[in-house]
């Protein structure tokens, strides 16, 4: 091992040892940061114990000599303190930059007292754990950014999933049937959802009759005709007979133009003929209302 790798283990050491012997106050100067007063509203002492977890963390880091490594396995409580609160962060409208310098404006306190630990004029050894509690300070930020942004798009992937969901209700109309009012263009992601939640419902309705009502779908392409003939054949191995419904004159000449084969799907021009059908073939039949003050013949 070289003097100068040798160096900078004991420098990483004696910060490792500085950040043990303070962590109390600096947990107690961190707890009046923004980046902990934003998240920890309620309880000071809260944020004071979160702050010691991250010095904690911290400290580990620093004694493995590991200071420019987010891989360090010190880090993974700091993914998970410090990654919950810019994932809070970020719930209530602060942007990345403004996390990564929430971050930042934790080093001057620590810095202050690291320096309180040296005589005065800094000599060289001073310098040196300055510096690399500088570089594990920059390091921490980097890991906690790369946490929020992981959050970030965890959170984008739920909400997309829950307008996929929200998008795509499947309605009971009659015992035994159920439909689903498709409206918007119908890709892969959303023809998942649609497959999904016609079965579970088919399953939880025991319905014997399934109506997939495209009236409000924009377009038919030979991809949107595929999804579904894919959910049409799923319904079919459930037990249900599938009825596709609204297909407007523009959407069938695009059918016949594709060359596509529906004729294995049943098919009605409206969700209300989808629906009549239905009632027929279990043996229910519906009649206009008599008008009031008609005299029956």
């Amino acid at each position: 091992m070289s003097d100068q790798h040798a160096a900078a283990e004991r420098t990483a050491r004696r910060v490792g040892d500085f950040l043990e012997s303070r962590r109390e106050q600096i947990a107690q100067r961190w707890a009046d940061a923004t980046l902990f007063r934003t998240v920890f509203t309620v309880s000071r002492d809260e944020a004071v114990e979160a702050g010691k977890t991250v010095v904690d963390a911290l400290s580990e880091v620093a004694r493995s000599g590991r200071l420019e490594d987010i891989a360090a396995p010190g880090f993974d409580t700091v993914r998970d303190q410090l990654g919950r609160m810019a994932a809070s962060l970020s719930r209530t409208g602060f942007s990345p930059a403004q996390i990564a310098g929430e971050v930042a404006g934790l080093r001057p306190p620590t810095v202050e007292l690291l320096r309180g630990e040296f005589a005065d004029p800094p000599g060289p050894e001073s310098t040196e754990s300055l510096l690399a509690l500088t570089v594990l300070m920059d390091t921490l930020r980097l890991v906690v950014m790369e946490t929020a942004r992981s959050e970030g798009e965890q959170l984008i992937s739920r909400q997309r999933q829950q307008l996929l969901e929200v998008a795509t209700p499947v309605i009971k109309l009659w015992e035994g049937t159920v439909a689903v009012p498709l409206i918007g263009t119908l890709d892969s992601a959303r023809s998942q959802v649609v497959m999904e939640s016609l079965l579970e419902a088919i399953v939880d309705q025991r319905a014997r009759y399934a109506i997939l009502d495209i009236t409000g779908v924009p377009t038919v392409d030979s991809l949107v005709a595929q999804h579904l003939m894919k959910t049409v054949a799923a319904a079919r191995l459930m037990g249900a007979e599938c009825i596709v419904s609204g297909i407007r004159p523009a959407i069938a000449q695009t059918i016949v133009h594709l060359g596509i084969d529906l004729g294995s799907v049943l098919t009605r021009a409206s969700l209300a003929d989808a629906l009549a059908y239905a009632l027929s073939q279990q043996g229910i039949q519906v009649s206009p209302r008599a008008e009031a003050g008609a005299v029956p013949r």
